[in-house]
């Protein structure tokens, strides 16, 4: 769980720093960080809330940490679905 300790790191905050704030041991929070094991999902949420990212940015699923999908970039999708639809019912 690389991205545990980039974002520790990041915000300047030590292992007991993390560790109190989201109940989590801090020798289970350094295990999280070196790999040796991996989170639970109780302690995932706890992480992500924590952080403020989402649980897969954290487990390393996605590179941005900015997830937020615009009511325009979904209607441009759908836009392209109807259309992708259209063609297909054309050669049925």
């Amino acid at each position: 769980m690389n991205r545990i300790k980039e974002l520790r790191e990041k915000a300047g905050l030590r292992q007991i720093d993390v560790a109190t704030a989201t109940c989590i041991d801090q020798k289970t929070l350094s295990n999280y960080e070196t790999g040796k094991t991996n989170p639970d999902s109780y302690s995932l949420i706890r992480l992500a809330d924590f952080f403020d990212v989402s649980i897969d940015y954290l487990v390393g699923r996605i590179d941005s940490l900015h997830t937020t999908v615009s009511k325009e970039d979904i209607c441009k999708k759908i836009d392209t679905i109807k259309q992708e639809l259209n063609d297909i019912k054309k050669y049925l």
